[in-house]
């Protein structure tokens, strides 16, 4: 039995960051990885847009740690050199029917305290971006994009500065609660057991999972987890576009098919959306169905058959099909009464832009 004062599991960017804030706290640190690489996973599978916080209800956890963490995350940016561009998005509006959900959408992003949004009609939208076809459009200068890989580089080695350690190839299989702390199984080829008075359960896709092993946790804390996957398909050739670009949203909690860019320049577009039994990062050509109809609502040049498959994410959602989309869950002692135990469950977009946000949370929770 080996004793820790603090362990954070996983290293995606969410991880890591809680991972620096808790060792700037002059905790002592120990991350757990069950991969051989930090960030493999949904941490590097995602668009890497820096959102600003237009769409989620006011009053969640994903709306108001979207807005703080952008604001502290292009901060770190500019203070660590991560690559990053405040490249601003147009959400459009492509006939009369859809422009009261436009306005809708400025109602939510005002009332989540997102304040820049500027109103732009259809001439106005097609001088900055002549090849968008739309009737109007909001543009969000807030909204940018950031290099995923630079940005956990930045949070580890700040985190390490501190004196924290990664131990990558160490899963953990199980624990239990104690009144001395709690203990944790790790180890892929022999098993080592930890105590720590503080963990943080940062695992993403296996949250949830994590969890469930641990004996003394009532399983009523514990939500069934649920993956959704999402594919991109990369443009051959280079788009006529130096925004992003999103379809006002519809009915439903998916925001369509948008465009982002790269900081390379390199256009992408997606996610598709679909429920899956277990991580599967496959994209099948199928996944593009009816993208290319989508991008033609916006983008009525795009040229025949330039869309092809690139790559998949898959969200760790904690409701399912037919279910009301979930807030996150930052699950403390408060909650689950566990001393030093601290759950993230649900993180998915805008998980990387409230990463820094989320660890001021679970600092306050630890």
């Amino acid at each position: 039995m080996e004793d820790v004062d603090a362990v954070v599991i996983g290293a995606g960017v969410v991880g890591l960051a809680c991972a620096r804030a808790l060792a700037m706290a002059g905790r002592e640190v120990l991350i757990l990885e069950r991969e051989n690489a930090f960030g493999t996973a949904t941490s590097a599978r995602n668009s890497e847009v820096i959102h600003a916080g237009l769409y989620y209800p006011t009053g969640s956890l994903r709306a108001s740690l979207c807005v703080r963490g952008r604001q502290l995350l292009y901060a770190f940016c500019g203070s660590h050199q991560v690559q990053h561009r405040r490249c601003g998005k147009l959400v459009v509006a492509c006939t009369d029917e859809e422009l009261p959900r436009l306005q809708a959408v400025q109602a939510q992003a005002l009332a989540n305290g997102v304040t820049d949004l500027q109103c732009l009609g259809q001439a106005e939208a097609q001088a900055l971006e002549p090849a968008l076809a739309c009737r109007a459009a909001l543009l969000s200068p807030s909204t940018g994009i950031i290099d995923s890989h630079g940005l956990m580089l930045a949070l580890l080695g700040e985190a390490e500065a501190h004196g924290a350690v990664l131990a990558v190839c160490s899963p953990v299989h199980g624990g239990r609660v104690t009144p001395q702390g709690t203990e944790l199984d790790v180890g892929a080829d022999t098993t080592t057991t930890l105590r720590a008075r503080t963990v943080v359960n940062a695992a993403g896709l296996q949250a949830c999972q994590v969890a469930a092993a641990l004996q003394g946790l009532d399983r009523a804390h514990v939500p069934t987890p649920h993956y959704a996957q999402g594919a991109y398909f990369t443009l051959s050739g280079k788009a006529p576009f130096s925004h992003l670009v999103y379809p006002v949203p519809g009915e439903s909690s998916h925001l369509g098919v948008h465009l982002t860019l790269d900081l390379g320049g390199q256009a992408r577009f997606g996610p598709s959306f679909r429920w899956v039994d277990e991580v599967d990062y496959r994209v099948q050509p199928e996944d593009g169905e009816g993208f290319d109809a989508a991008v033609r609502h916006y983008w009525p040049a795009l040229p025949e058959g330039a869309l092809q498959p690139g790559y998949a994410g898959v969200r760790p959602k904690i409701s399912g099909p037919g279910e009301p989309a979930l807030d996150f869950r930052i699950d403390g002692p408060a909650r689950h009464s566990v001393p030093g135990l601290v759950n993230l469950f649900g993180i998915e977009s805008p998980g990387l832009t409230a990463s820094l946000a989320i660890a001021e949370e679970v600092l306050r929770q630890a």
